[in-house]
């Protein structure tokens, strides 16, 4: 079998025109596993409410971090692509879970190089029922509607994976070696509670309290808020930071269940207000730049914090298309040439 790989972001409106912004949120937040309610109840709210308010709003906050070439977030990921392309004998493909760059335009393009077996590689770090799992259950829709041919593994979370940390904490390390600052903040895309809790195989150890997260579960392989503070656990540890020096918030909430907390935004306010003069925010929930690094904290978040009695806001870049993170999802991918994914990433 001639094996190939779809490397899978996120996505990006086509333009930053309020029609294209729309058309893109619109598949967004239909997906039940983003807004995870009945249909009628996600047609009430996303059509009925949002795509007649947010658009706009939406459009000029992405006029604000829009790049000559097109969406940072597209231009990130096709760098990548290309030195991972350029690392690799196999076929790299890529494609967005929402957007014109569709999952079944990516898988084609792949059998049209005459790919029968494909590894798809979400770029997330951490599981989360709103990412990759959407990622896997739309691919497998596609593979059963039009691609019956061919055999398709995923990629696992790899968020605690030494060479990914090592990767990460260098970048890190690049950016604060020479900061004078008082506090890192790692901030990481929120997720509605329910979710973890749906995300729970065990149907009983998620509890969100506190302690579940550091208690040993299966659970754990699933659990997007786990793997965020594992993340954080490892990276700390990693460069020696000190109790108290770095924290972990989540960001990007929508509608008003409760979230994952604590809130970013509530985080940078109380820290301004706490007397921390000097702030470094590092994303690793994004191996990407994009709307939600590059406005709502290198933007939102830097006022949030000068307004509230900060100085110095420092806002660390995503991995994006690093010459070592570009050569370890190669390594993973000639590994997977070889043997199967699970020992691939072993």
């Amino acid at each position: 079998m001639k094996k190939g790989v779809l490397l899978v972001n996120l996505g990006s409106p086509d333009s930053t025109n309020p029609k294209d912004v729309k058309r893109y949120l619109d598949e967004f937040l239909m997906d039940p596993r983003v807004i995870d309610v009945p249909r009628w109840a996600r047609i009430l709210i996303v059509r009925g409410i949002i795509l007649n308010t947010r658009p706009k709003k939406s459009a000029e906050a992405y006029q604000k971090i829009w790049w000559e070439e097109g969406s940072p977030l597209i231009v990130l990921s096709e760098r990548l692509q290309e030195k991972v392309q350029e690392k690799t004998t196999l076929p790299i493909g890529l494609a967005m879970r929402y957007g014109s760059r569709s999952l079944k335009k990516g898988l084609q393009q792949l059998v049209d190089q005459d790919v029968d077996e494909v590894l798809v590689i979400p770029l997330y770090p951490q599981f989360a029922m709103a990412t990759t799992e959407t990622i896997n259950v739309k691919v497998e829709e596609l593979r059963n509607a039009f691609f019956p041919q061919l055999k398709i593994s995923s990629f696992p979370a790899f968020y605690n994976k030494p060479e990914y940390i090592d990767v990460l904490s260098k970048s890190i390390e690049e950016h604060i070696k020479n900061l004078d600052y008082e506090h890192l903040l790692f901030s990481y895309h929120g997720v509605p509670e329910r979710h973890i809790r749906k995300s729970d195989i065990t149907n009983s150890h998620c509890k969100i309290d506190g302690s579940c997260c550091i208690t040993p579960s299966k659970a754990h392989e699933y659990c997007y808020r786990h793997q965020c503070f594992e993340t954080t656990r490892l990276v700390a540890e990693k460069l020696g930071l000190k109790e108290n020096s770095y924290s972990v918030s989540f960001q990007s909430r929508l509608g008003f269940d409760p979230w994952l907390k604590p809130y970013t935004d509530r985080t940078i306010e109380r820290m301004g207000k706490a007397g921390i003069k000097k702030l470094a925010v590092v994303t690793p929930a994004f191996v990407s730049d994009c709307l939600e690094t590059l406005e709502e904290i290198a933007m939102e978040g830097e006022e949030i914090f000068h307004e509230t009695g900060g100085e110095e806001f420092t806002t660390i870049p995503c991995l994006n298309d690093r010459d070592d993170f570009a050569q370890l999802l190669a390594g993973w991918i000639d590994k997977w040439r070889i043997v199967d994914v699970d020992k691939a990433i072993a």
